[in-house]
């Protein structure tokens, strides 16, 4: 029989293998990894995402007046970017001259983790966009969206992003054929990895596109409204909200472009070698999305802050006499019937968060 047309399949080599055979010089790349500032940035980082996204969760779950649609959204976020800030300590911890005592399946495990989290988080992103374009043009105190159709939204954001995750190790890898292996990833299929750049630039885009038709709307609503209310304060909105806007876009766009692009020109073999020594900062300025969304989303509202504010009184500061259950009382953990109505407005907090009951 004819084995000539067997393919060669390299599951018992290390991770080192693919890295030599793509041309990485991990000793140069671990000048990186063992330089203390890069050390101390890193560990930093990992931290204090994983610190602020806690927070920001436990805000959420204590808190009866943050129990809405858009506030489980912002909670999944909180999820996802808490596993992005474990498995960037990870991957790092797990980097550079440790890469060649690493097995191909720990490779997939390490890279999984990082992958999972890192769409999850990107995919959430989505999903709170176009949970705030649907509230703000169909100007409702509520989300149209109900909790089950949330629960299913965020499930569906884990399932893909795990199906994504896990596509290499369900076989869409280079293991079996060496010829198809990335040079950023080295044991993912470069077709693997020009798919995962397309989809995120798509979601890139379609974040960027759905925030911009907010902001024009707005802007066109608020020149309609300037006959009942002064002008001053209309413009004075639609300012505060472009602010917000270019913000969150700014902070997305600046953190995910240089690794997408990165993805890119590597799934179309074209990546220079010199960008490949910068891959672990690329790594990082992602992983700082992370850190600045909970900052981002959570900075203008006041419910949020305050929830902040109580947390830490309750933890570094309590007053004599101060029970838990004055502080729950204090942050609002009480029936929803007792909350002030509010009526949706054109300003920026309309924008970061719907109006409730």
């Amino acid at each position: 029989m004819d084995n000539t047309n067997v393919p060669v399949c390299y599951y018992n080599q290390t991770a080192m293998f693919f890295y030599n055979l793509s041309g990485r010089d991990l000793i140069v790349e671990e000048q990186h990894y063992r330089s203390v500032g890069f050390f101390i940035g890193v560990l930093l980082t990992g931290v204090s995402i994983i610190f602020l996204n806690g927070l920001v969760l436990t805000a959420i779950v204590i808190n009866r007046r943050l129990h809405y649609p858009f506030y489980y959204l912002l909670g999944n976020l909180a999820v996802t970017d808490l596993c992005v800030g474990i498995s960037y300590l990870v991957i790092t911890c797990l980097s550079g001259v440790w890469t060649s005592t690493v097995s191909t399946s720990q490779w997939f495990f390490r890279q999984g983790l990082i992958d999972t989290s890192l769409m999850a988080s990107l995919m959430n992103l989505m999903a709170i966009a176009l949970e705030r374009q649907q509230t703000i043009f169909t100007m409702q105190l509520h989300s149209k969206m109900t909790n089950q159709r949330i629960i299913l939204l965020i499930v569906a954001v884990w399932i893909m992003a795990i199906l994504i995750g896990l596509s290499p190790v369900m076989g869409w890898n280079c293991l079996c054929d060496l010829s198809s292996c990335s040079e950023t990833l080295p044991l993912f299929s470069r077709s693997y990895v020009l798919t995962i750049s397309i989809l995120s630039l798509l979601i890139m885009f379609i974040v960027v596109i759905l925030y911009t038709c907010i902001c024009v709307y707005v802007w066109k609503k608020s020149r309609r409204m300037t006959e009942h209310t002064s002008r001053d304060q209309s413009k004075g909105t639609v300012v505060s909200l472009m602010n917000t806007v270019l913000l969150i876009l700014g902070c997305f766009v600046l953190c995910w472009t240089p690794a997408l692009l990165l993805l890119l020109l590597d799934g179309l073999h074209h990546v220079p070698q010199k960008l490949l020594v910068v891959e672990s900062f690329i790594l990082t300025l992602v992983a700082c999305n992370s850190l600045v969304n909970p900052i981002i989303y959570t900075y203008r509202d006041q419910d949020v802050r305050t929830t902040f504010k109580c947390i830490f009184c309750s933890t570094f500061w309590r007053p004599p006499g101060m029970t838990l259950q004055h502080i729950r009382n204090h942050l609002g953990c009480h029936s929803n019937s007792q909350h002030h109505n509010k009526h949706l407005e054109f300003n920026s907090k309309a924008f970061v968060k719907p109006t409730h009951n």
